[in-house]
């Protein structure tokens, strides 16, 4: 009897290798993916004259400080493209100049706005090669140290020219001390 098991155990065992296999489950059907969204672009916001001017988005750029023959400067734009914005030490002169990217009248304000100063300064048109609004003050003049201490940001508005918002990075400090 024990040999008849083991036949019939060494049967069923055959039988089973000899079946076919079990069919591979098909694969799930692909997700549908929604089409990505795109960013969304930042629209110009206007600025609230109320002093709400700090919470706007700071101008895009950077700040390059340079130093030439006689002068220094602080070159705030976009890296290989020309200044938006620049603060410059003229040493023989003993004077700084705010020069702001842009086009004018002869004479226009240029409006300085920092956490604890407003001021409209006297600025004159320069075309050329670069063109610019252009105000000069002197190296003890208490605006300066009103942009190099403001909180984080101060703002240049030039009527007809978008403001700028810019950050209050060392490179400005060093030219307004280059020139005292």
């Amino acid at each position: 009897m024990r040999f008849r098991g083991s036949i019939a155990v060494i049967a069923c065992i055959g039988a089973a290798s000899c079946a076919a296999p079990a069919p591979k489950p098909t694969p799930p059907p692909p997700v549908a993916r929604p089409a990505p969204t795109p960013a969304p672009v930042a629209s110009p916001v206007p600025i609230p004259a109320d002093g709400t001017w700090m919470d706007a988005p700071q101008t895009p750029g950077d700040w390059y400080y340079r130093a030439a023959s006689g002068s220094t400067a602080a070159l705030f734009g976009d890296s290989g493209a020309d200044a938006r914005f620049a603060v410059t030490c003229l040493k023989t002169e003993r004077r700084i100049t705010l020069a702001r990217a842009g086009t004018g009248t002869q004479t226009v304000p240029m409006r300085i706005r920092t956490e604890t100063a407003d001021r409209a300064l006297t600025a004159n048109a320069q075309s050329g090669t670069l063109p610019s609004i252009i105000a000069s003050l002197s190296p003890t003049d208490p605006l300066l140290d009103a942009i190099a201490f403001s909180k984080g940001r101060f703002a240049v508005e030039v009527p007809g020219q978008s403001a700028l918002y810019l950050p209050t990075w060392p490179e400005i400090t060093r030219v307004i001390e280059d020139c005292r």
